[in-house]
C-alpha cells in the first residue's frame, strides 16, 4: 500500500518539478501511510500469582469441592451457587444472603456484600 501512494506521487511531481521537489512530497507520503497503518496488539500474559491452587478448608469446601483450585475459580463457583439457590437479596442485589452451607463460610453472619465476600473467602483458602 505504502509502494503505491509513493508512486503515484512521484509521478504527479515529475510531472511538475524537479527531482528534489519528487523527493520530498514521496517522504510526506510515507509518513501519512505509515501513520494510518494500525499498530499490532501484544496479548498480555497472566501472572502465575493468580493461578496458584489453594485448599478450600471443609466449610468451603461443601460449596466448592475439595479439589484444590485458584481464587478465581472458587468465586466463579459461589458465584454459580448463589445464583443456583436464588441468594441474592431482592432488593439490594448487593448483598447475598446466607443459607445453611454458607453461614459457617460468611463467619456466622446471616447478609454479606458481595464486596465482604472475597475476604470472608480469603479465610477459608491456604
Amino acid at each position: 500500500m505504502a509502494k503505491k501512494a509513493v508512486k503515484k506521487a512521484t509521478k504527479k511531481v515529475a510531472k511538475k518539478a524537479t527531482k528534489k521537489a519528487a523527493k520530498k512530497v514521496v517522504k510526506k507520503a510515507a509518513k501519512k501511510v505509515a501513520k494510518k497503518a494500525p499498530a499490532k496488539k501484544t496479548k498480555r500474559k497472566l501472572n502465575p500469582a493468580l493461578l496458584k491452587p489453594y485448599t478450600p478448608s471443609a466449610a468451603l469446601a461443601e460449596v466448592v469441592g475439595s479439589k484444590a483450585i485458584p481464587r478465581s475459580e472458587v468465586v466463579k463457583k459461589l458465584w454459580v451457587y448463589i445464583k443456583a439457590h436464588k441468594l441474592q437479596d431482592s432488593k439490594n442485589k448487593r448483598m447475598i444472603n446466607a443459607d445453611a452451607k454458607l453461614k459457617p463460610v460468611f463467619s456466622g453472619k446471616g447478609q454479606v456484600s458481595m464486596f465482604e465476600m472475597a475476604k470472608h473467602i480469603s479465610k477459608h483458602l491456604k
